[in-house]
């Protein structure tokens, strides 16, 4: 009996979410898989252990699904051959099988990516599903053929595609292309913290934070109660702090704040880079929900930042991902035991390395209650290696 086309009759979900991710052959990613994914998933590991690789591949998914820029990503990230697990002498193939749930059911999307001259990725297979929830049976794969450099769901999620579902492939591409990997971690003397920015680049906060002052200014005016409210939360660990002064001069605007008390106002580049980064981070994670990408990926926040600082970081991560159908889902990449304390178990992913794989294991609560039953908690777990994950 043929198996039944779920995707013909689907609806436009209000909210995707991650549910879950295999990757096979990326960089030290040999063979690693996260399921049931949570509203946060907080990734642990010596230095080296392969977060940096998994932020990565979110972000050649987002490249690639940016109309058609594999090549491009590929060429800045040093060439095909290094993004294969060991070099192309060992690993033929790049493998993805993405899994993204919505309110009518699961959306499935898989490659594979090979080696081509001179040094480039090709894709050998590109397909993508939509089964219904509730159905017995999964429905067939759509498709997009082989032998392509870029990727062709793109124009399937855009109806230029013939014979597949433009729905599931338009579900597919916007949440993996809104997959942002957060890094504040550059406040050095050319850091784009501290250049003058186009004001209309607001839309959403970039990657590095560069245009923090436009979208401060874009609040300012359009929402002044959560301009404040950032504001506060700011003065919360700054006690100099009183607001920013944000002023536009001939479309352009630079990040400049001013002292409780002082007539003076002070730039980024008079500024700490701890405070840089914290002005940052709290802007991001008090940003409304259309101004935030449906996954945000943040790699070790808590870099040059106070302990009180850190623990109100990992409360607005909470906080913003409270709302499974309705909030981004955040992926967290830490060395900060304090800010794994802020986590159940059951959000925390340990990642190890062992000869030169990443080895991914998802905690399970009931394998640790006798030490939780002794009141330790994740950080504590982690620093004494009982969760493995340390050097």
């Amino acid at each position: 009996m043929a198996t039944p086309d779920h995707s013909a009759d689907q609806a436009t979900a209000a909210k995707s979410t991650l549910e879950s991710i295999q990757i096979r052959g990326f960089r030290s990613l040999a063979d690693v898989r996260l399921d049931a994914l949570p509203n946060v998933t907080v990734l642990i590991g010596a230095n080296g252990s392969g977060k940096s690789n998994l932020f990565r591949f979110f972000e050649m998914c987002s490249w690639m699904l940016r109309s058609g820029k594999l090549a491009e990503f590929v060429a800045r990230q040093g060439g095909a051959d290094d993004q294969l697990f060991g070099g192309r002498e060992v690993t033929p193939l790049i493998e993805a099988n993405i899994s993204i749930r919505t309110g009518k059911g699961r959306n499935d999307y898989r490659f594979s990516l090979a080696w081509a001259q001179p040094d480039r990725l090709i894709f050998l297979d590109e397909s993508f599903r939509f089964s219904r929830a509730g159905f017995p049976t999964e429905a067939d794969w759509q498709q997009l053929g082989s032998a392509h450099s870029e990727a062709r769901i793109v124009d399937a999620a855009q109806d230029r595609y013939p014979g597949v579902n433009p729905k599931t492939a338009h579900t597919i591409r916007r949440l993996l292309n809104s997959c942002v990997v957060y890094q504040f971690h550059d406040t050095s003397e050319r850091s784009r913290f501290k250049q003058l920015w186009d004001v209309d680049d607001n839309r959403q906060l970039r990657s590095d934070g560069g245009n923090l002052a436009a979208v401060l200014l874009r609040l300012e005016h359009e929402d002044p109660r959560r301009y404040e409210l950032i504001c506060r939360q700011i003065a919360r660990i700054l006690p100099g702090f009183d607001c920013f002064d944000l002023v536009e001069q001939y479309g352009k605007v630079a990040l400049r704040w001013q002292r409780k008390g002082v007539g003076k106002t002070y730039g980024a580049h008079l500024t700490s880079d701890g405070s840089l980064r914290f002005f940052a981070l709290v802007t991001l994670l008090n940003l409304p929900r259309k101004m935030m990408p449906d996954v945000v990926l943040l790699d070790e926040p808590e870099l040059g930042l106070h302990p009180a600082a850190v623990e109100l970081i990992g409360h607005m991560i909470a906080k913003v991902s409270h709302d499974r159908q309705v909030d981004p889902q955040v992926i967290l990449a830490t060395q900060s035991p304090a800010l794994v304390d802020l986590f159940d178990l059951e959000q925390i992913a340990v990642l190890d390395l062992d000869d030169g794989r990443t080895i991914c294991r998802q905690l399970d609560r009931d394998e640790y209650r006798v030490w939780l039953e002794d009141d330790y908690t994740a950080g504590e777990l982690w620093n004494m290696n009982v969760l493995e994950g340390r050097p």
